[in-house]
């Protein structure tokens, strides 16, 4: 090729790029002028815009207080639409959610206690999402209700053995039958948590608590249990109740807001959960069974992930060759910890060390996890 024409091939493959840039760039400009700003202070939430239009939303949350915050986007009846929890003082995230049109309330929740500082938003529209919908995402939240759905039915028979151990006063049946019980509602626990009063009945522990809360579900029987050693009436009332409570959560899945974007989000809780409760050891601190959620945690994210990987392939095939190697990695570590009759090792026996371990691995896939739900929105 001739220096001119050389030269002029540059130019020209230049000019491409800079024109592909500056496309990149009215991108960026039009996603970062459309996000609804939220900015949490420990006396305020503060928003950019109180109405939008329905369909894909970014809310940008930066907080500027002193606690650590949640926010939460909230439905009639303070039904979860999406969430991000554990937001750290001067530290910013990003939620990406699906939103149809209503009413909503979006709640900033300094120290992560109480109903949250809220404010009113309206979502404009016909009553649906303005994005086409890509048929494999449809087809991959088809698939994660199935799930959902499949890990609650699962799950009473579960409980069920568990609240009938309690109830004939065998206290050993009742603690090896504790951990098994938990193990669909650790997978799809951002589901149950979307129907607001469902969680703070079965899954609250007892410094989370807020004032005039009856303490009931399954850290209080696992109190009694390991702590107590004694099994009374309370107890088995509890017991009753748990299964009720759960059987409630089960009749609910069909009515569960899922949208691709709300399967990635919760993904990325399912790991914020394990990096806040389970790998200090707070979530299971009497039975100690820690290890055994930790690792439905990881389960219910990664079959999330997989549902939604043809999409997120596709669209950033880099963060989805992160993530296959980073579950594959933090299962490989879990698999260490397993026993030959299926439990887990008591948490009371891993060491710091170990459990610096598992936060470095829980950390590293928390990171490109957070990238997932931007990863299969449909532009």
């Amino acid at each position: 090729m001739s220096a001119r024409r050389s030269t002029a091939a540059t130019l020209l493959t230049l000019a491409v790029a800079t024109a592909a840039l500056a496309g990149c760039s009215k991108k960026d400009d039009k996603a970062a002028a459309d996000a609804v700003k939220v900015n949490a202070t420990d006396t305020a939430c503060e928003i950019s815009k109180t109405s939008f239009p329905a369909g894909h939303v970014a809310f940008d949350i930066s907080n500027k207080g002193s606690k650590v915050t949640e926010v939460y986007v909230y439905a009639a009846g303070d039904k979860i639409v999406t969430e991000r929890e554990n937001i750290g003082p001067g530290t910013k995230t990003t939620i990406n959610a699906e939103i149809k049109a209503g009413s909503y309330e979006i709640a900033c929740k300094p120290g992560m206690v109480g109903d949250g500082i809220r404010q009113k938003i309206t979502v404009t529209g016909d009553g649906g999402s303005a994005a086409p919908a890509d048929p494999r995402l449809t087809a991959a939240v088809d698939a994660y209700r199935k799930y959902a759905q499949e890990q609650a039915d699962a799950t009473i028979p579960a409980v069920e053995a568990f609240a009938a151990a309690i109830k004939s006063g065998d206290l050993e049946k009742a603690k090896a039958l504790y951990a098994p019980s938990r193990t669909g509602w650790e997978r799809t626990e951002p589901v149950a948590e979307s129907f607001g009063d469902v969680d703070p009945k079965t899954d609250t522990r007892e410094d989370k608590l807020e004032p005039g809360q009856e303490w009931t579900g399954w850290h209080k029987l696992e109190k009694s249990l390991w702590a107590d050693a004694a099994i009374g009436d309370a107890e088995k009332k509890l017991a009753d109740q748990l299964v009720a409570d759960l059987k409630d959560w089960q009749k609910k899945i069909p009515e569960a807001e899922i949208t691709a974007t709300s399967m990635a989000n919760g993904a990325k809780e399912l790991l914020d959960e394990v990096a806040t409760n389970k790998v200090t050891g707070e979530e299971d601190r009497y039975s100690h069974t820690d290890l055994a959620d930790f690792q439905a945690n990881v389960e219910g994210a990664q079959k999330a992930y997989e549902l939604l990987k043809p999409v997120a392939a596709e669209k950033d095939p880099e963060l989805a060759k992160t993530l296959d190697s980073e579950f594959a990695a933090i299962t490989t570590l879990l698999a260490k910890y397993k026993q030959a009759d299926g439990t887990y090792t008591s948490y009371d026996k891993v060491t710091e060390t170990e459990r610096k371990t598992f936060s470095d691995a829980v950390n590293s896939l928390a990171e490109p996890l957070s990238k997932l739900a931007a990863a299969v929105v449909v532009k």
